[in-house]
C-alpha cells in the first residue's frame, strides 16, 4: 500500500456571521495515499479541492466546524466526490445558517477514529470557536488539523455568536497542549506552527482576552 501523505492548498472567499462579511483565505488539506483520501473542510472552491484529490476515492469530507467558509461547498463536494460529509452535532445550528435545507451525512464524535490507508485520524472535540469545533489528530503523521481552534499566535476568534473565550482556552489547554510538543499544527487559515511553539503563550492569551 502506498504511503499516506498530506496535500495542501489555499482558496479565497468570504466568511459571514452576525450580519458582517470578511474576505478570507482558507487552507485546504487532503490526506491520503495513491488510491483514497480524506478532505478536511470544503470552503470556497470545489475545483481547488478536486486538484488535490486528483481522482482518488474520497472516503469522507470532515468538517472542523460549521462556519460558512468551511462548509459552503460541502454539499456540492459530496455530490462531486460521492462521499459523506461529517460534522460534530453540536454545530448543526451553525451549519443551518448556510445550509438550512441540507444536512450533513453523518456525525463526528470525540475520540472517533477515521482511517485512510494505514493511518488513523482521531477526532478531538474542541469547542469554543463554535460549539462543535473539532481538531483532527494523527500521531502517525505527527500533526493536528486544528480548524479555527488554534493558530500560529493564538486561539480562534470568539467574539461572535456561538463562541466563548473561556471554552476555547479550556479546549486548547486540556486537549491540544496535552499533545507532544513536536506535533505540527495545521490550521484552517494561515501558517503552520507547533504545539511547543504555541503552548508557552497560553497565559498571555488569557490576559489579553483573545
Amino acid at each position: 500500500m502506498s504511503e499516506v501523505e498530506i496535500k495542501s492548498g489555499t482558496c479565497s472567499g468570504t466568511f459571514s456571521l452576525d450580519g458582517q462579511t470578511w474576505e478570507v483565505e482558507n487552507n485546504l488539506w487532503v490526506i491520503g495515499n495513491d488510491n483514497e483520501c480524506i478532505v478536511i473542510d470544503a470552503p470556497h472552491d470545489v475545483d481547488a479541492i478536486a486538484e488535490l484529490v486528483a481522482g482518488r476515492k474520497v472516503l469522507s469530507i470532515v468538517c472542523t466546524h460549521g462556519h460558512d467558509d468551511h462548509i459552503r461547498m460541502a454539499p456540492l463536494a459530496a455530490q462531486r466526490f460521492d462521499s459523506p460529509v461529517l460534522l460534530h452535532p453540536d454545530d448543526l445550528a451553525v451549519w443551518r445558517l448556510t445550509h438550512p435545507n441540507e444536512s450533513p451525512t453523518g456525525w463526528l464524535q470525540d475520540g472517533q477514529e477515521i482511517t485512510v490507508g494505514d493511518i488513523a485520524l482521531k477526532v478531538i472535540h474542541t469547542p469554543g470557536h463554535s460549539p462543535g469545533s473539532v481538531c483532527i489528530y494523527s500521531a502517525d503523521l505527527g500533526t493536528v488539523f486544528s480548524g479555527d481552534t488554534l493558530f500560529a499566535g493564538g486561539p480562534g476568534a470568539t467574539g461572535r455568536s456561538y463562541s466563548d473565550f473561556p471554552t476555547i482556552i479550556d479546549s486548547i489547554s486540556k486537549r491540544l497542549f496535552s499533545l507532544d510538543g513536536s506535533i505540527v499544527v495545521r490550521p484552517g487559515h494561515g501558517q503552520n506552527t507547533t504545539i511547543e511553539k504555541e503552548s508557552p503563550d497560553l497565559e498571555k492569551w488569557i490576559k489579553r482576552g483573545h
